[in-house]
């Protein structure tokens, strides 16, 4: 519970990244700059925080992952089934090299 207890922070920043930039996506490039540039880079970035502040935790990628399944059929369609493996696998790369010390 306490490792969970310690993802919260950065899942909120997480959540945050998932389901208020779609919102911003007007047309077809502004959803790609967001889906292909902005999402990845910034789920890198608070990986990579997570793994700097807290450590290398296994769970972590899976609870990104969990967090941006509803974002799929909220947001997009089940073409996008392929981004929560690309998410996760950012989550897992920054929060490993963020928890290299």
């Amino acid at each position: 519970m306490k490792v969970f207890k310690n993802m919260v922070p950065f899942l909120v920043g997480i959540v945050a990244v998932f389901y208020l930039l779609p919102l911003f996506m007007r047309n077809t490039a502004g959803a790609m700059m967001v889906l292909l540039f902005a999402m990845p880079v910034l789920c890198l970035a608070i990986s990579f925080a997570y793994g700097r502040m807290r450590g290398f935790h296994v769970l972590y990628p899976l609870a990104v992952c969990l967090c941006f399944l509803p974002s799929i059929w909220i947001f997009y369609n089940e073409s996008a089934l392929i981004y929560v493996a690309i998410y996760g696998a950012l989550a897992l790369l920054g929060s490993f090299l963020g928890g290299l010390r």
